[in-house]
């Protein structure tokens, strides 16, 4: 069973996040919209965005809501009429097709009177294991066991690229084991509250499977002291977005120096790894933690431990009581979420954890025309020859690093809309006859053994990392790849009927923002192969330092809250992404301008198209959230809130104050001094 905090460490960086009566995007851009008592050159979020989200209040079920979420929620509604459809015609699908193993997994999920009826009788068996531990050497034999049975505990493992051969798959092993969201939350202050709340929550968890209340309390107290532990030996995530901390290849015989306790081959083989000269041990100070803890930690410590980690997993596909008291804290006190989602949402979220791929093939062959790809297609020439353009002419950098820079460019892969090939789904059980609860657990096992099976092999670079009906856009480094699923090529991001203004400071900035993923504070550090070396000169990774700096102070004055700033550090590569992206599309649109010179004089709406450009950039990054979810984002996102995204980039640029004609003294134009330039 999944763990919400037991998830792969990202390699691929993305962008970022009801009914139909809540307002969605629409192609054309209104300006209706904009707000005239907001100075666009003072407060520009405020004058693109204002208005419109005065009138769209976060939706109870959310603990945000904007362009992204609004183009989500459209693209939730399609899968849910194909989920419905699939759940209806199920019966009478082709045995074992997509459709009908979709179908079965739906209904599963909707079927309340079985959950409800079963309660928590689905996971009395994993209590059953976790009670008859007596000792290390069954905890031990239970955590590999659990991990072979799809069931990740107390740290993460997963297979990638090597990091120092991108081209061979290899096993990863990295920190994890926390039920709160990084490691600061057990140990700062700003967090008390939160782990007192955490402390009733597990208590509250326990009690739901039969634990004294007393007993609970004891129990409760150890998982906090335990995972305090594990927390103390783990990396915050600005560490964590180091390369060098992601990645330490060590023999077998050197990572059980680390783990005496834990021995790496024999987890290996249960998992059916091929895990033969040697694998990454990539936070070794956790690991030696995790080992200490296996020595000297009371079995019945570990068994409270483990048993509330199985109950919570387990929660959201069980009877309401557990679903309830799952989303009471990590929806409700972590997010400041109102109200649960609804019980067909939640459950499109399961089959889409287990089956998306599949369901994505589905959704594509409703909603995405070639018409769509080919536009998609141009607009991607037109960014690549901008952003080589300007790493041509960067003052700031030695022709040897372009060069190496240019190589890099040369062999960034592009992929739109959909994967060229699908995956197979043969292996997948899924009968009318299974539980909702036995539906996650086959396609969980069936998606572990999918991963597992592909270590040891070389890497399949035409391999997804997102499915089609996600909107959102990645960069992989590994693969030195920019990926942009078919639903995010829709309104504001990108509307075959809009002039090219829209379109380039839409979709055109997202290409943009991915490309700049391969240069930016981490992306620069892999090749053109997507190998983790060195290719600047030591005077040239001054200079992009000493520019970086200047950006990362740049979004450490940014208010998020009251007395919390955003963290210039942590946010620094998407950051990046957007002032390099914006950049590049800006050049992109004047590029197509010229192309059709009648397009650069026109104006639509009484706004020019450089306006028009920067006037979508600020509505796609439309978006209000709770005071709650913002402080966690805060803590835990390389993404800066959405309206700092708005104004960041274009502060730096001329153009932005050029196309309004801002003054300097205002709130969009930075001093000389003070503006960013470094791709």
């Amino acid at each position: 069973m999944k763990n919400r905090f037991l998830k792969p460490l990202a390699l691929a960086v993305g962008l970022g996040l009801c009914t139909s009566a809540l307002a969605a995007p629409t192609g054309s851009f209104d300006v209706k919209e904009l707000d005239a008592s907001k100075g666009v050159c003072n407060d520009f979020n405020g004058f693109v965005n204002a208005k419109w989200l005065a009138a769209n209040p976060i939706p109870a079920d959310r603990t945000r809501w904007g362009s992204f979420d609004a183009l989500r929620e459209g693209s939730l509604n399609v899968q849910h009429s194909i989920v419905d459809k699939a759940a209806k015609g199920a019966a009478t699908a082709k045995p074992g097709s997509i459709e009908q193993k979709i179908g079965y997994f739906y209904a599963s999920g909707m079927d309340e009177a079985a959950i409800e009826k079963a309660g928590y009788e689905p996971i009395k068996p994993e209590l059953a294991r976790i009670d008859a531990l007596k000792n290390s050497k069954d905890v031990v034999a239970y955590i590999t066991d659990s991990y072979a049975r799809g069931n990740p505990v107390a740290f993460r493992f997963n297979g990638n690229a090597d990091f120092k051969d991108s081209s061979r798959q290899i096993a990863y092993t990295n920190q994890g084991g926390l039920g709160l969201p990084t490691a600061d939350y057990y140990s700062k202050p700003d967090f008390e509250k939160i782990r007192t709340e955490y402390v009733a929550h597990i208590a509250r968890t326990l009690q739901l499977v039969g634990v004294s209340e007393a007993d609970a309390q004891t129990q409760a107290k150890a998982v906090m002291a335990f995972e305090t532990r594990l927390a103390a030996a783990s990396l915050v995530p600005t560490e964590l977005r180091q390369p060098e901390n992601r990645y330490h290849y060590v023999s077998i015989a050197d990572a059980d120096k680390v783990t005496p306790h834990f021995e790496w081959a024999a987890f290996f083989k249960a998992q059916g790894a091929d895990v033969k000269e040697g694998f990454s041990l990539s936070q070794p100070k956790f690991f030696a933690e995790f080992d200490k803890m296996l020595a000297d930690v009371p079995t019945s410590d570990w068994q409270a431990y483990l048993r509330f980690h199985a109950i919570d997993a387990a929660s959201p596909y069980l009877s309401t009581p557990f679903q309830q008291e799952d989303f009471a804290f990590n929806a409700k006190t972590l997010n400041g979420q109102k109200e649960m989602k609804s019980r067909w949402k939640r459950t499109l979220d399961s089959v889409e954890g287990g089956m998306g791929m599949a369901l994505g093939q589905l959704y594509v062959a409703q909603t995405f025309s070639p018409a769509s790809k080919a536009r998609a297609e141009q607009l991607v020439g037109d960014l690549r020859a901008a952003y080589k353009n300007r790493i041509e002419n960067l003052p700031w950098m030695s022709d040897a690093t372009k060069k190496k820079a240019l190589e890099k460019w040369a062999t960034f892969t592009p992929k739109i809309g959909y994967p060229d090939k699908w995956r197979d789904w043969a292996g997948l059980a899924i009968p009318a006859s299974n539980s909702y609860f036995q539906n996650v657990e086959a396609s969980d096992k069936f998606n572990y053994d999918y991963m597992v099976a592909k270590i040891g092999k070389p890497v399949d670079r035409t391999e997804w990392g997102m499915t089609p009906q996600t909107v959102n856009a990645y960069y992989n480094s590994l693969k030195n790849e920019i990926v942009f699923p078919a639903a995010i090529l829709q309104p504001p991001f990108f509307d075959a009927k809009a002039d090219d203004a829209i379109n380039y400071g839409g979709i055109g900035a997202v290409i943009g923002h991915e490309m700049g993923h391969g240069y930016d504070d981490q992306g620069s550090k892999f090749d053109a192969q997507g190998n983790n070396v060195n290719w600047w000169t030591g005077e040239d990774r001054k200079a992009f330092e000493a520019r970086t700096d200047l950006l990362a102070d740049q979004f450490n004055h940014y208010e998020a809250l009251p007395g919390k700033f955003v963290n210039g550090k942590l946010t620094m590569g998407e950051n990046i992404g957007d002032l390099g992206g914006l950049n590049a599309a800006y050049d992109a649109l004047q590029m197509a301008l010229k192309r059709n010179p009648a397009e650069a004089k026109k104006t639509i709406d009484g706004y020019t198209e450089d306006q028009r450009f920067f006037l979508n950039w600020g509505r796609v990054w439309r978006g209000s959230i709770r005071p709650e979810a913002q402080l966690t984002l805060l803590n835990t996102d390389p993404h800066a809130p959405a309206q700092f995204r708005a104004i960041g980039a274009p502060s730096n640029m001329p153009a932005f104050a050029q196309a309004f004609q801002c003054k300097a003294g205002d709130a969009m134009v930075r001093s000389a001094d003070k503006q960013v330039k470094i791709w």
